[in-house]
């Protein structure tokens, strides 16, 4: 198991951030990796929700299946994912008031498999993960700052 976190301050209430990160619709605006949203629930995310992405690393195009585990307004998302062979994820995304804006906390915890083979993969992976990651938050802060 590798794990990503990362952190970001948004000049942005967290009810503000979390319509943002809760609406399928709006992650094809900040997410940087994200391809296509294959499937979705119209409307907020909630636990149970169901979405399908067609991700973009390191130039490898893959589907991830996600289900919502935890939607907490206006607080905090985690997601659990299964992509191809056998690879799964777990994303916590938590937002923390802070002199008027909002502290937002991600983590990425993901598995690979082929043991040494895949743990290889999976440092490699997360080198270019963090400069996704924040490439992604920053885009998040300019979405929500620029409104």
């Amino acid at each position: 198991m590798s794990t990503l976190e990362r952190d970001i301050h948004i000049d942005a209430p967290p009810e503000r951030v979390y319509d943002v990160v809760s609406d399928p619709s709006c992650l094809q605006r900040w997410v940087t990796i994200q391809d296509a949203l294959e499937e979705a629930p119209d409307g907020e995310l909630e636990q149970g929700s169901r979405l399908v992405q067609r991700l973009r690393v390191a130039g490898q195009c893959f589907t991830v299946t996600w289900i919502v585990m935890a939607a907490v307004r206006p607080s905090k998302l985690v997601w659990e994912g299964k992509g191809p062979l056998g690879t799964s994820a777990r994303a916590v995304y938590e937002l923390h008031p802070n002199t008027g804006g909002t502290d937002f906390h991600y983590l990425n915890d993901f598995h690979l498999p082929g043991g040494a083979l895949g743990a290889a993969v999976g440092r490699a992976l997360q080198r270019a993960g963090r400069r996704e990651a924040d490439r992604t938050l920053e885009r998040l802060k300019q979405l929500l700052e620029s409104n």
